[in-house]
């Protein structure tokens, strides 16, 4: 059973530069599987909301999908030697204060792979991230 970790979590100033990490276990990349990965977030007393995904196919190139508001600012990646996700905060901005959750799926089409949160059965516990102003 896959099992998500976030960490990195912080508070950063607007303008500044933030990492967090989702340690994926459970699972392990290799050929001929597809696995669908994402970060969502849920800032204070609002709905939980997608932010970023990304589809893995061996054999193909992996495709991201990013919600409008983090477009140009925020960078997912992955690490298949450290079975890590990754999101690059970059010029983050207060209104991105939330707690930050990986979401991942094994399988799957490329065309689900977005931010539908009910498409993910694994779920990491959250990591929070602060901007302040």
């Amino acid at each position: 059973q896959m099992q998500l970790v976030e960490s990195g979590g912080g508070t950063v100033q607007a303008g500044g530069s933030l990492r967090v990490s989702c340690a994926v276990s459970g699972w392990t990349y290799s050929t001929n599987h597809a696995i669908c990965m994402a970060w969502f977030r849920q800032p204070p007393g609002k709905e939980r909301e997608g932010v970023s995904s990304i589809y893995t196919y061996y054999g193909g190139k992996d495709v991201t999908w990013y919600n409008d508001s983090v477009s140009g600012r925020f960078t997912i990646s992955q690490d298949h030697t450290k079975n890590t996700l990754y999101l690059q905060l970059d010029n983050p901005k207060p209104e991105d204060t939330a707690m930050y959750y990986c979401a991942a799926r094994e399988g799957g089409a490329r065309y689900q792979c977005f931010g539908d949160a009910g498409f993910y059965p694994a779920w990491g516990q959250g990591t929070r991230v602060t901007v302040s102003s």
